[in-house]
């Protein structure tokens, strides 16, 4: 696996409460998470670096005893340790009542990626010249979309957009999410925030991942979030897969 990746404040903010981490491990396998944070003050840029470094802690410690087959186990269990440390601090600092932050992290492992978020961070699986996204927004505007009470196109414009229905740190307990891919020698895992996605469409970041060198692609994609306004944080992270003989080479 090869990582890249790029955080920036954009054109609006007063700081970047956005963080992410991710790791790759000598047997090829490689893992990442991005965090975005919301909460007055310090509280956002507080919930996700909590959350960032409790699960680098946690992937640390527990991930090389992981058996096939367990990752999701393995994932789910990391959310609610990294959901219990930030409510925690939450409760615990009245500076920081009522922080939170979305999470997203993705795990590959061989032919597999194993993904779990909570919020409205996205991962996207780039393949063969397209993109696909691999999670589902926990958003108000999403539940109106999956009624059928509004479009895909009408939820981009929503004013409302930025509502999300479940985050790290805003209760005791956690239910995030679980999905998984196939992947293979090539493909890009894209994890990033909605300061990314809400300024530039699906079909540009495929089209940016498609003409740009690996290490470049960050760094383009945020200048395109930029030049579509920067109206928020912006973070992005690639997972790229590769062959072992390639990664260890």
């Amino acid at each position: 696996m090869k990582i890249a990746a790029l955080t920036d404040i954009g054109c609006c903010r007063q700081e970047n409460q956005d963080n992410y981490c991710a790791r790759q491990l000598t047997d090829g396998t490689g893992w990442g998470i991005v965090c975005d944070g919301m909460g007055g003050a310090n509280g956002g840029r507080a919930a996700s670096g909590i959350a960032t470094q409790t699960m680098l802690q946690y992937f640390d410690r527990q991930l090389k005893s992981v058996q096939n087959g367990e990752e999701k186990a393995f994932m789910m269990r990391a959310f609610d340790v990294a959901n219990r440390a930030v409510y925690d601090k939450a409760t615990s600092d009245p500076e920081m009542l009522g922080m939170g932050t979305t999470g997203v992290c993705a795990l590959q492992r061989g032919p597999l990626a194993h993904i779990v978020h909570a919020g409205d961070s996205r991962a996207y699986l780039w393949h063969g010249g397209s993109i696909r996204q691999l999670t589902r927004d926990h958003s108000m505007v999403q539940q109106l979309v999956d009624s059928g009470q509004i479009t895909r196109e009408q939820a981009a414009l929503h004013p409302q957009k930025n509502l999300i229905t479940r985050a790290l740190g805003v209760s005791a307990n956690i239910v995030p999410e679980y999905n998984r891919c196939d992947v293979e020698p090539g493909d890009i895992l894209m994890l990033c925030t909605d300061g990314l996605t809400n300024m530039v469409p699906d079909a540009e970041l495929a089209l940016i991942l498609q003409e740009t060198a690996f290490f470049d692609a960050p760094g383009i994609l945020v200048d395109r979030a930029l030049k579509g306004g920067g109206q928020d944080n912006i973070t992005v992270l690639l997972l790229g897969i590769e062959t072992t003989e390639e990664t260890n080479g």
